[in-house]
């Protein structure tokens, strides 16, 4: 039984969830957690703690979201989960998380970057899965190295009995497993998709060990690839779980060989993209360290569908509205390189400006649209700071006469529908407050379930 204090605790954030479920709210991803928090920070520890299979975090700057609903699927068809489905990743989801799973076995926690070593601390998991850095919400997290130097002393203070599973690709989150006995090493390794240089915003171009530009034998996303340096000879470590054989589908999936330590097989995603194959990865990396046969893993990855508001594909009267989030460069560029090989018509970019998506939007000017630009017939600019985006666009290529900037986004959802042929995609670009604000306003009229009501994804 719980202490008694505890027991009160956790019965008072509970009430929280349910009048807040009543009051049409949401399923208390924050609140209850955040009451929890206020009467006794160490109750996460204590609750953390009574999980019999202990627990596991997941960080990184993308993918963080889509990698954690893979991993429960894999690892839920097993064990019963806590886990902070909706994303919520601050300290507070993970404390409301332990909250409503009274009888969960394993905890599978995703963790805002800032917020991990404190989840370190307090959760002291069995298991910790790094899947990447890149630059994002500068006026949050500052620079990329401070966020790296958090990550090493919070890493550092694992327990030794604690696995810690890396992307070998990204040399800041490798070199993070360097002399420790218990590590997983996960990468892509087919230099065919490989780009043909760094991109000019390209994170981690130097050696995190003697501070020599880094060559790269194959550059996937962003920095992550096959790298070494000349100078010193630091390189990418030798992989454990592997993708090969990748075959891209634009926007309809991706197929790759999924190369495991106990075995190899083939695995498909409705999902988009070089960045999902790394999301496939992480997912089974970790699963594979808690003890998942590679058969099983594979069965269970095949065919996941999404994340909430990551990619989904959403029927409106005959077309489809095809959500892709973007918050970064890293994210963006990857999600236009997707769109590369079936441009669509029309497109429609929502950036705002919220707590949650950065205030500062600076970053734009690092996207590479300039690819996609001269093949679309229409742009509709919205969100915020829909007038900057639409200056990007113009600077950026677009031709004369194909912008439309149009700051509600209900409006501009309608008005790129309306450009939009029957049978075909309305791809929307949004920033992440930006695809709240579109799914409900899709949700009111219809067109898609609450995500509370049909349960997450």
């Amino acid at each position: 039984m719980l202490p008694v204090r505890l027991a009160l605790e956790t019965a008072a954030a509970r009430a929280v969830a349910r009048l807040s479920r009543g009051l049409g709210r949401g399923g208390g991803t924050t609140l209850p957690g955040k009451l929890l928090w206020r009467l006794d920070p160490s109750a996460v520890d204590a609750l953390a703690a009574r999980l019999p299979e202990g627990v596991v975090l997941l960080s990184a700057t993308n993918g963080k979201t889509t990698t954690a609903a893979m991993c429960a699927r894999v690892l839920g068809a097993d064990r019963r989960l806590a886990w902070n489905r909706a994303g919520a990743n601050l300290l507070s989801g993970v404390a409301s998380a332990l909250v409503g799973a009274r009888k969960a076995e394993l905890g599978l926690f995703e963790v805002d970057e800032a917020a991990l070593p404190e989840a370190i601390a307090r959760t002291r998991p069995r298991v910790v899965l790094l899947s990447n850095l890149f630059r994002d919400q500068l006026d949050r997290y500052g620079e990329l190295e401070a966020l790296a130097a958090r990550w090493r002393t919070a890493t550092a203070s694992l327990d030794e009995r604690a696995t810690l599973v890396v992307n070998a690709d990204d040399p800041v989150v490798a070199e993070l497993g360097r002399g420790r006995e218990r590590v997983v090493r996960f990468g892509l390794d087919d230099p065919r998709h490989a780009r043909e240089g760094l991109q000019h915003a390209a994170d981690s171009k130097y050696c995190v060990r003697c501070g020599a530009p880094y060559v790269y034998e194959a550059v996937y996303v962003g920095h992550l690839g096959d790298y070494r340096c000349p100078e010193c000879g630091h390189a990418r470590p030798e992989l454990d779980v592997a993708a090969r054989d990748v075959e891209l589908r634009g926007t309809t999936g991706v197929r790759f060989r999924l190369v495991t330590p106990d075995g190899e097989g083939t695995v498909e995603l409705p999902l988009p993209g070089l960045y999902n194959v790394y999301n496939a990865l992480a997912a089974a990396a970790l699963s594979s360290a808690l003890g998942v046969a590679a058969p099983v893993l594979r069965s269970r990855l095949d065919g996941f569908g999404g994340a909430f508001g990551r990619f989904e594909r959403i029927p409106v009267g005959g077309k489809r509205v095809v959500v892709l989030l973007v918050k970064n460069p890293a994210g963006a560029n990857e999600a236009l390189r997707t769109l590369e090989t079936g441009v669509p018509r029309v497109l429609v970019l929502a950036l705002n400006d919220a707590i949650a998506d950065g205030r500062d939007v600076s970053w734009i000017w690092d996207v590479d649209f300039e690819p996609l630009l001269p093949h679309v017939e229409r742009a509709v600019v919205t969100g915020a700071r829909a007038a900057e985006l639409g200056l990007r666009l113009v600077y950026g290529g677009l031709p004369d006469g194909r912008l439309e900037v149009i700051p509600d986004l209900e409006r501009a959802l309608d008005r790129g529908l309306e450009l939009t042929e029957a049978g075909d995609d309305l791809v929307v670009l949004p920033t992440y407050t930006a695809m709240l604000a579109l799914r409900g306003v899709l949700t009111a009229r219809g067109h898609v379930a609450p995500y509370w009501e049909g349960g997450g994804r």
